[in-house]
């Protein structure tokens, strides 16, 4: 689902909303999230999930080109973590209800 998708299922399911109007309150909510993110805060909607910061530590990686010894640099990246509700859901699900994009990361390897 993109956020476009969103923004128009919202719209359809709250007729007494304009289309306008969704879209702001969607980007609304993106925006105030991504504020508390960047600002270190955590973010709970209890039943599904949690989004964090995490730290990468620094760390000697190759450059796979030249085989030479790289330093990367310490980072802090977001993370999500889905609460149970989530969870259970999505592994309520069957494998065949799912597109072929989605098992294909979990597909083992030929």
């Amino acid at each position: 689902m993109t956020r476009s998708d969103l923004v128009i299922q919202l719209a359809e399911r709250f007729g007494q909303l304009t289309h306008r109007d969704t879209e702001f309150a969607v980007k609304t909510i993106i925006d105030a999230m991504s504020v508390a993110l960047a600002r270190g805060h955590r973010i709970e909607i209890r039943g599904f999930g949690s989004f964090s910061i995490n730290r990468r530590p620094p760390r000697v990686g190759r450059n796979p080109r030249s085989g030479e010894q790289v330093v990367i640099p310490e980072k802090l990246v977001p993370h999500f973590k889905p609460g149970k509700a989530l969870r259970e859901a999505v592994d309520a699900l069957p494998l065949a209800a799912l597109p072929p994009s989605a098992t294909k990361a979990s597909a083992p390897d030929a």
